[in-house]
């Protein structure tokens, strides 16, 4: 080998100028009702200050449940949420113990709520014509399978409803090439960013033969998808949430996933697997997963450097499996009867300085 418009709140500040001083000859009676009347202002201000926000911040509280904010991410490096008054969280609390087991289920962020209509995923292409990624076992490049596959779930997505699916097709050189297609992917405000790639193995792995009279290289001993994620995005658990929902339905069609990457003989390559019953991965250093500013997911749609997947990969029959299963995914993960939460899925958490590994 080598993703919502949001509710805005108002805080109103309400600020009190400086009063006169008593003149000395004021009489007391007078400066005595004065301060009880201080005091009485001091409570009133103190009730208005719970009471005439609650609608404002039950809309913040609204919009941080269904969008899987970031701040409840597990990386506290990249921590980016923003501290909210005490009495804040108490309301935050409170509401959420009244909504009652059902309602509070319906709000949890397994899945992200748009119009798909309106919601704006961005596919975008691993690798460039200039960087072309791995050479399969039959010396095509990963680029074309990515390619391919990726114009298969366009027109899949597309074809569900998802009109404002995007196709990110980057030029350049391999470095260079990740901040365009994350600046591309930041500029177009999308909801979700899924990254198409196509596996191979370490250099150790490969053995040689001949296809059509060239030299090449295969290794058949490891095969099979598997799903990434970055625990440093800013919205890891959106992310976490779509790629859950992606390798699932990767299963659900039978496929099986890639398993060497728990294993030490991989080395550098080795990651930490979230979800050993579907495949799913962290790769915290990948540039596409970590500095874009929406949920993002990377997806090793299976291995060309094996003889047998290879040409499973190159067959229509395994794309449409494929493009399937992400429209499958994109329909649970995207519930058009909340659309009036969030319109088009555009994300809001800041951006981040691209650094660290990638394809």
């Amino acid at each position: 080998m080598a993703r919502p418009s949001c509710l805005e709140t108002r805080t109103e500040i309400i600020s009190f100028g400086k009063q006169a001083l008593l003149s000395s000859g004021q009489k007391l009676a007078r400066s005595g009702f004065d301060i009880w009347r201080r005091r009485h202002a001091v409570v009133a201000v103190m009730v208005a200050s719970v009471l005439l926000p609650i609608e404002a911040s039950a809309a913040g509280w609204l919009s941080d449940m269904f969008k899987g904010s970031s701040k409840d991410s597990k990386s506290p490096k990249h921590h980016v949420a923003s501290r909210k008054p005490a009495a804040s969280r108490k309301l935050h609390t409170v509401k959420s113990a009244a909504l009652g087991p059902a309602k509070q289920n319906a709000l949890k962020p397994t899945a992200s709520i748009c119009d798909p209509k309106k919601f704006k995923i961005v596919l975008d292409v691993g690798h460039t014509a200039e960087s072309e990624g791995a050479t399969s076992a039959r010396n095509v490049p990963e680029f074309a399978f990515n390619l391919r596959l990726a114009q298969r779930i366009e027109a899949k997505l597309k074809a569900e409803g998802f009109a404002g699916t995007r196709l990110l097709v980057t030029e350049g050189k391999a470095r260079p090439s990740l901040v365009k297609r994350v600046t591309a992917a930041n500029d177009l405000n999308a909801g979700l960013f899924l990254s198409i790639h196509h596996d191979s193995v370490p250099n150790k792995f490969l053995e040689d033969w001949e296809f059509e009279g060239k030299k090449s290289h295969f290794s058949d001993r490891f095969s099979g998808y598997s799903v990434f994620v970055s625990r440093d995005n800013p919205d890891f658990k959106t992310s976490l949430a779509f790629a859950e929902l992606l390798a699932k339905e990767m299963k659900a069609q039978g496929l099986q996933y890639a398993q060497q990457y728990t294993q030490a003989i991989m080395g550098h390559y080795q990651h930490p697997l979230l979800n050993k019953e579907t495949g799913v991965y962290s790769y915290d250093q990948l540039v596409v997963l970590r500095t874009t500013r929406m949920p993002a997911v990377l997806m090793e749609a299976g291995s060309i450097i094996n003889r047998d997947e290879e040409l499973k990969m190159e067959s229509p029959e395994r794309q449409d499996i494929v493009s399937g299963a992400v429209a499958a995914a994109a329909k649970e993960f995207c519930r058009p009867e909340a659309a009036s939460v969030h319109p088009d899925g555009a994300a809001t958490a800041p951006a981040r300085i691209p650094s660290g590994n990638e394809h």
